[in-house]
């Protein structure tokens, strides 16, 4: 089973020959295959590692893996979702390793983390790291390889603390956290020597050869997609948004020098091709890219696109779109209010989101996708009565055009404005109302699980105490009440449910991840949240200095 899955991949690069004395490493996703191998970020690392002679990389899956090394130097995850970590534990059970990074010993592998989950707030999974790679893997990887060759043979304590001195490695183990109570917030986060920088930076890669695929595959979730990351980071900087203020600054891949050649190199194995990023219709010369692969030559080319910007869905985006087999097209408009969009920095109007539907369907599309969200900090009642009449509205002005809204609750993310604003107790039933008014109208109405959100929430805010919680709740399943449970039977060891889902955080209070620099500074970030809050009816509870 294993050989034939494998062996259907197309490689887009050569992997090398490792040297006698190569690192053997074990490079893994805590998921099966067809959802691993459709993650860009593993295929690029894995691709990078093979690439290198000086290392020997065996892929790991849950469900199926390359031939593992016995005696593996080092093992990395890489974790797109943050409910994986449960496999992550069983992943390391099941190779006799001990799953907290204290237990481990100079005979054991050195295990580390990477990707969006961790960079965001690595803390309630840190215990099981010995180390956390932060930021983009460009020149984070490579850094890291070098740096473990200089102390290979050396104590674990060595490779540790020399790790550590590499920007953007993160070893939680040489860091100590104080509270201000045993159930009481963050109080300090102080490395355990002089000789251990005081603040970890996020790695930023500031090139314009952004990633593509590295291998395309009919066993992949999205089966044969090709993909090419067109731009990286937003430039809108909507205030909750992770994906534009965690990895800032905004990057564009250079069209002539690597994005064209990346697109041919796909389209000569498949005919499958996905353009990713937060904003893909932001790149400077999208229309030139678009004409591009609008030539006759590309006729058979089925095309995806992430989310696009509302106001950059013209008739010939829709038409290249529907020419190339693509019936929807999404976009994220946060609320049919306009003050929740002046709260949240989203610069649009309702008569763009209107345009953009009539130009969809102008151009052939037969569905548009919305995505909303509810329970935004300053939200009012009426704000929702707005979306409803916005929705109502868009189908007035696009009949014939399916219409659905997914709709998610406001989550709040660490590095971002909105990271002190807790989840509102209202959302669920807002939620429900949206449903209630329109479904009659037939509009297909999608919420995402609230459940989930809270559960996020917990994971987005959570500190190092939480890692006792996540081995329970492993125990118990990946339900909202397993973690309810788990909160009751370390009641007194931590903070509760409450204080990390719901409360608004003062802003003084010292945050899990204050020892963890993204992008732009707290102070930046407190800007931008006074900005926000100068449109609220009245002014929220906790958040403002004392």
């Amino acid at each position: 089973m294993t050989s034939s899955v494998f062996a259907s991949e197309r490689l887009l690069f050569t992997p090398t020959t490792p040297n006698n004395d190569a690192i053997p490493v074990i490079f893994a996703f805590p998921n099966e295959y067809t959802v691993g191998i459709t993650s860009l970020g593993y295929q690029v690392v894995w691709a990078t590692l093979a690439m290198r002679d000086d290392v020997h990389v065996s892929r790991l899956f849950t469900d199926i893996h390359e031939q593992l090394p016995i005696k593996p130097e080092i093992i990395g995850f890489s974790i797109s979702w943050e409910l994986d970590y449960v496999n992550i534990l069983n992943l390391l059970e099941s190779l006799e390793i001990p799953i907290r990074a204290t237990s481990r010993d100079d005979n054991q592998p050195i295990i580390f983390g990477g990707g969006p989950v961790l960079t965001a707030n690595p803390e309630p999974f840190a215990d099981f790291f010995d180390v956390i790679l932060l930021g983009d893997g460009e020149n984070l990887l490579g850094d890291f390889i070098e740096a473990y060759k200089t102390v290979r043979n050396t104590s674990r304590q060595t490779q540790l603390k020399t790790l550590a001195q590499i920007p953007g490695i993160y070893v939680p183990s040489l860091y100590e956290v104080e509270y201000q109570a045993i159930d009481g917030a963050v109080k300090a986060i102080k490395p355990i020597s002089s000789e251990i920088p005081e603040l970890v930076q996020k790695q930023t890669y500031r090139g314009n050869t952004l990633s593509a695929s590295t291998v395309v595959t009919q066993k992949a979730a999205w089966e044969n997609i090709y993909m090419v990351e067109v731009v990286r980071s937003c430039p809108e900087m909507c205030r909750f948004c992770l994906a534009s203020y965690l990895t800032l600054p905004f990057r564009t891949a250079n069209l002539e020098g690597s994005l064209i050649p990346a697109i041919e190199r796909g389209l000569a194995v498949t005919n499958r091709l996905g353009l990713l990023g937060a904003s893909v219709t932001q790149h400077p010369e999208f229309e030139t890219l678009l004409h591009y692969i609008s030539q006759p030559k590309y006729d058979d080319v089925r095309l995806s696109i992430a989310s696009v910007r509302t106001n950059t869905v013209t008739v010939q985006l829709a038409k290249t779109l529907a020419q190339r087999d693509t019936r929807s097209l999404t976009i994220a408009v946060e609320s049919g209010s306009e003050k929740l969009r002046q709260i949240v920095n989203k610069k649009l109007h309702n008569e763009e989101i209107i345009q953009a539907a009539v130009n969809a369907k102008a151009g052939g599309l037969s569905a548009l996708k919305l995505y909303g969200m509810v329970g935004i900090p300053g939200e009012e009642p009426e704000d929702l009565e707005q979306t409803v009449a916005m929705m109502q509205n868009v189908k007035k002005a696009a009949p014939g055009l399916r219409l659905t809204l997914g709709c998610s609750t406001f989550v709040p993310k660490a590095h971002t404005p909105f990271q002190w604003f807790g989840v509102n107790k209202q959302a669920e039933k807002r939620l429900q109302l949206l449903q209630k008014k329109l479904k009659p109208q037939g509009i297909d109405f999608r919420p995402e699980s609230y459940n989930w959100s809270i559960i996020q929430a917990l994971l987005s805010r959570g500190d190092r105490r939480l890692s006792h919680l996540l081995e329970l709740t492993r125990n118990f399943g990946d339900s909202l009440g397993s973690y309810k449970r788990a909160f009751k039977q370390l009641k007194g060891q931590l903070p509760d449910l409450d204080f990390y889902v719901y409360a608004n955080w003062p802003t003084e209070q010292v945050l899990p991840w204050s020892h963890l620099q993204g992008p732009l500074p707290q102070s930046t970030l407190l800007k931008h949240l006074a900005d926000a809050t100068s449109y609220f009816q009245s002014s929220p509870k906790e958040l403002q200095p004392k």
